[in-house]
């Protein structure tokens, strides 16, 4: 397993960054727990990290495939792939037409035809809903990938919830429909894989990082309503403890100032033991979803998962 530690050189910006962050914490509506019907509905319209509705790009293309799952769909003029794109959100906020700016610019500089999946959120949707939609998009990308885009050279990946339903996902295929190698590679960004909580989940605390020990659980809660911790260590729900056999190859990534770096260091150790290469990198104080933020770390970041991406 190879292990970087990057972006040393901006560790001042990214930490001043921190800072700010921290400091203007009250003026944000707090995630995870919250049932408060008008926060929800400003955090779904707004999407993470924003005060104003994200961009919506006329490159992109919304349908309905799989039998009613949801895609927003990005194809440039030259496709020498498909990405599976899984949003991120505490699988309670988010959503497909959330990032159309960073998955058109990688559609093109990678030559990707780029699907993001419009799964169902909690708590009106808990736990199995949003995983049984990724699980359907994957089965019809698989299915139609020749068809629709002209090749079957697939690659899937998400940030954060999104990372943690790639995981799900490729386990589905694998122990449901006896698929593997269907996806060559994987792209993990900040994911949870531990919801009974990683000693990092546990030992954060409250500091205001977009994600911190309470808003972790709270969000658990949303997705998991009734679970305790013990049963959220099932390899259904917390793809830690699952057999990691006949995945394929992977990026990992995550911040050294989020309270889920545990859980990518521990799957990162556990991918490479059950047989496949992996890549972990780990961002000079970065915290919880960096790349939704202007900060050179960003920029630097896509450009690496687009290389990975194109290379893979």
């Amino acid at each position: 397993m190879t292990i970087t530690i990057t972006d040393t050189d901006c560790l001042s910006e990214t930490l001043a960054f921190n800072a700010r962050f921290e400091a203007t914490a009250a003026s944000r509506p707090e995630r995870g727990s919250t049932l408060d019907p008008a926060v929800m509905a400003e955090l779904r319209r707004n999407g993470l990290g924003r005060d104003t509705p994200p961009v919506r790009l006329p490159q992109g293309r919304d349908r309905v495939v799989a039998g009613g799952v949801a895609v927003r769909e990005f194809v440039p003029d030259r496709v020498d792939g498909v990405y599976l794109h899984i949003h991120g959100g505490g699988w309670a906020f988010g959503s497909a037409d959330g990032q159309d700016e960073r998955l058109w610019q990688l559609a093109v500089e990678a030559n990707l035809a780029v699907l993001s999946v419009a799964y169902r959120l909690a708590p009106e949707h808990p736990f199995p809903a949003g995983p049984d939609d990724c699980e359907a998009a994957a089965r019809w990308l698989v299915d139609n990938a020749v068809a629709e885009f002209g090749t079957d050279r697939l690659l899937i990946g998400g940030e954060s919830a999104g990372a943690h339903l790639t995981v799900l996902t490729l386990l589905r295929l694998r122990d449901r429909h006896g698929s593997t190698g269907a996806f060559r590679a994987a792209h993990l960004l900040f994911g949870p894989f531990d919801l009974s909580m990683t000693p990092s989940q546990r030992s954060f605390g409250s500091r205001a990082l977009l994600s911190n020990t309470d808003s972790l659980r709270g969000s658990y809660g949303l997705f998991t309503p009734g679970l305790t911790p013990e049963q959220r260590r099932d390899p259904a729900v917390s793809p830690l403890f699952a057999d990691l056999t006949g995945l394929p190859p992977a990026r990992i990534v995550v911040g050294a100032e989020d309270p889920l770096l545990d859980d990518s260091l521990f799957l990162a150790a556990r991918w490479e033991l059950a047989g496949a290469p992996v890549r972990l990198g780990v961002v000079a104080g970065a915290m919880h979803g960096f790349t939704l933020f202007p900060l050179t770390v960003t920029e630097r970041e896509h450009q690496r998962q687009r290389d990975f991406l194109a290379g893979a």
